[in-house]
């Protein structure tokens, strides 16, 4: 069995979501509820990877994120995964720098979304991952317009995200106001699907809630950490 490390902590909810649907997904591969897959969890601070992105100090998030994987490899780990969207603004120079596999959430999602067809998506997540081109870029080589909501909406969706669904508070203002903007982005945009760029984002808005076909990103990069497990 190949055992699974996740770096975690980025922000605790989604590793306990991310800790959950793996065993429950893996009970299910093997349709066996007394199975459980062998994980190794290194959960750090989401803060200070908050720090490095405000500070642009982009080799110290390197540092920090390459020492988490390498922590996980002294584990045992055969396979690594960092459990956010976010920390991905330096996933091509961590895999780089460590001798683990690591599977990309972005380069899953970008698979995920292509198996649609669509030809515009929107985007919402911390305003690192709105504002930086390290999840658009791969859409965009694919052939997939990445959209964006406004800077103003942006600040909006970061606060929440930050404040409260980080902390593991969902707040039905919040989801309403969040409903609205991708309702705006849906009218004026013309977006196709939506994609919930922070791992977060699924405690908040359900695939009820919308007609647009919606990309969890945690759920795609769990299935695809699911498929890896013997």
């Amino acid at each position: 069995m190949a055992k699974i490390g996740l770096v975690g902590g980025l922000g605790p909810e989604s590793t306990v979501d991310y800790y959950q649907s793996i065993i429950n997904g893996y009970q299910e591969k093997h349709g066996n509820n007394k199975v459980l897959p062998h994980l190794v969890i290194n959960s750090i601070n989401m803060y200070k990877v908050f720090a490095f992105i405000d500070e642009h100090n982009t080799q110290g998030l390197i540092d920090y994120l390459t020492k988490a994987v390498n922590e996980l490899e002294a584990a045992g780990a055969e396979l690594a995964a960092i459990s956010a969207n976010t920390p991905h603004i330096v996933f091509e120079q961590v895999n780089q720098q460590t001798r683990l596999p690591m599977i990309s959430i972005v380069e899953e999602t970008v698979q995920a979304v292509r198996q649609y067809h669509l030809n515009s998506v929107g985007l919402i997540g911390t305003c690192f991952t709105m504002e930086n081109d390290f999840f658009k870029k791969p859409f965009r080589n694919a052939g997939i317009n990445v959209i964006v909501p406004t800077e103003n909406e942006q600040a909006l969706i970061h606060e929440k995200t930050v404040e409260e669904l980080e902390n593991g508070i969902v707040n039905e203002d919040t989801k309403e106001v969040s409903l609205n903007i991708i309702n705006r982005m849906e009218n004026e945009d013309r977006i196709e699907g939506l994609i919930l760029g922070c791992t977060e984002h699924p405690m908040l808005i359900k695939p009820a809630d919308t007609s647009l076909p919606q990309f969890n990103t945690t759920a795609i990069h769990v299935s695809t950490l699911v498929e890896r497990l013997d």
